[in-house]
């Protein structure tokens, strides 16, 4: 039996043959009417389009390269659900790097997009790669890129993320609010720009409050929290809360300090950033500030598929309270204070 062609269907709905293809791949542009009479014929023929030969005849792949630092990183999942959501209102396909943290590997997926086998990329890496930084500077790259959750150092790539210094801000006003002053502040790598952005926000806090900062870095890892317990105990004057620029830190923090008899939030408050799926399951159930990950995801590849030249609903639509900057260049979206059970109020006596 023969393959059913685009001829059959236009035939058998009694419309040209251009009307068939725009309903295919512009239905927005096709009357109600005539969408329901194509796709009737459609589903009469079982006829299915040949993607590869029309992406051909396009020049295009309709594939979305997505650099990740590490796809194992549980902040990831919800980025990557977001993106994919947004991916199949635009009828695309994302192809995964997992660079490992490492610049070889970026390269290697960066061909995707001089071989065609990509149309634009978000990064999620927190840096701009250096053969991209270059065709930048040069003012040779026509490649679509937006940066996500990480801002980079390059004012022509659009960003979508949250306000780190704000969350930051809020998250330490809220243990002054309970009436800590003693609050470290458990922090990222150095070099890392929402470190930085969080450190601002918790220092900001601090010095209206009249109080000393104390930074401790970490990682973001649930190691770097582990080890970050012995060094609190070690302190002169110890503190009475926490303020972790991650979950896991948090969460690496929260375990070893019970397997030194300290009890959170009896002894010490902890409060985490981020809120990933094992936050509320976690004894004692973790206080943070939620990021909109998996709309943060749609967001940006709906950005990044306008910059193609496609066009989908708008998924920032639902984030009403998101922020532009940059003449649009910058789009963050609202976090929220996730009150739990590793906070408390300063007990008297503390």
């Amino acid at each position: 039996m023969a393959r059913p062609t685009i001829d059959d269907v236009a035939r058998i709905a009694g419309v040209s043959i251009a009307t068939v293809s725009r309903t295919l791949s512009n239905p927005d542009v096709v009357s109600e009417r005539s969408r329901k009479i194509v796709m009737d014929a459609i589903n009469q023929t079982g006829y299915t389009q040949n993607v590869a030969a029309q992406n051909l005849r396009q020049q295009r792949s309709n594939a979305v390269l997505v650099l990740v630092p590490d796809i194992g990183n549980t902040y990831f999942s919800a980025i990557l659900a977001g993106i994919e959501r947004a991916a199949s209102k635009a009828r695309m396909t994302i192809l995964i790097g997992d660079t490992a943290g490492s610049e070889d590997r970026e390269e290697e997926f960066l061909r995707y997009l001089v071989n065609g086998r990509a149309d634009g990329a978000l990064l999620l890496n927190g840096h701009l790669p250096g053969s991209l930084r270059a065709d930048l500077e040069s003012g040779g790259s026509t490649v679509p890129l937006v940066s996500v959750s990480e801002a980079l150092d390059a004012p022509g790539v659009p960003h979508v993320g949250i306000n780190n210094v704000l969350a930051a801000r809020q998250a330490t006003e809220h243990l002054l609010s309970l009436g800590h002053k003693k609050i470290v502040h458990l922090a990222g790598p150095g070099s890392n720009i929402l470190t930085r952005d969080r450190n601002s926000g918790y220092q900001a806090a601090m010095g209206d409050a009249g109080l000393t900062a104390t930074i401790l870095e970490g990682d973001f890892s649930i190691e770097s929290g582990e080890r970050a317990a012995s060094v609190l105990l070690s302190m002169p004057m110890q503190p009475t809360a926490v303020f972790c620029a991650s979950d896991e830190m948090a969460m690496g923090l929260i375990s070893a300090l019970y397997s030194q008899g300290i009890k959170v939030p009896d002894d010490l408050s902890v409060l985490g950033f981020d809120d990933i799926i094992f936050g509320s399951a976690y004894i004692p159930a973790l206080s943070t500030i939620r990021q909109p990950r998996h709309m943060i995801g749609e967001v940006a590849m709906e950005k990044l598929v306008g910059l193609m030249g496609g066009g989908i609903k708008a998924a920032s639509e639902a984030a009403p309270d998101a922020t532009t900057l940059r003449g649009g260049y910058v789009t963050l979206l609202p976090t929220e204070l996730v009150l739990r059970k590793s906070t408390q109020r300063l007990q008297p006596g503390v």
